[in-house]
Formats: C-alpha cells, structure tokens, sequence
C-alpha cells in the first residue's frame, strides 16, 4: 500500500468513524469539501499543513493518517 492510499483509507475510515461527511469534516478542518474527496479518491496529496488541520479535526495526532494498517497473519 502506498503512503497515498494509506493517507485516503485512514482519512475516509477515521471520518466515518466519528460521524463525519466529507463537509463536515472540511468546516472542522477549514479546507474545501473538494479536497478532502480528493484527497480520499487519491487524486490529490495534502500537504503537512492540510495533515495537520484534519488531524486536529479529526482530534487525532497526525501520524494516526499515516500509519499502514498491520498485515493479517
């Protein structure tokens, strides 16, 4: 798994997670609606500063968007 989609599973994951449509989830985190489905499609990279908005949005430390998920045994 790229660092990319990882970036997208987690975001969509921990968005749904707590509840959260992608424009919720914009407005918490100031950005465009646009690019957090951007984001979650892959189509677009964030960039540390945008990490960090919807980390906070998400009330997470960052690295929580970055971690692969662990492979199944």
């Amino acid at each position: 798994m790229t660092l990319r989609q990882t970036l997208a599973h987690n975001l969509r994951r921990l968005r749904q997670e707590r509840g959260l449509t992608q424009e919720a989830l914009a407005d918490l985190a100031g950005v465009n609606r646009n690019y957090v489905g951007l984001i979650e499609r892959q189509e677009n990279s964030a960039s540390v500063d945008v990490l960090d908005q919807l980390a906070t949005a998400l009330e997470i430390d960052p690295i929580e968007l970055l971690k692969r998920p662990k492979k199944a045994k």
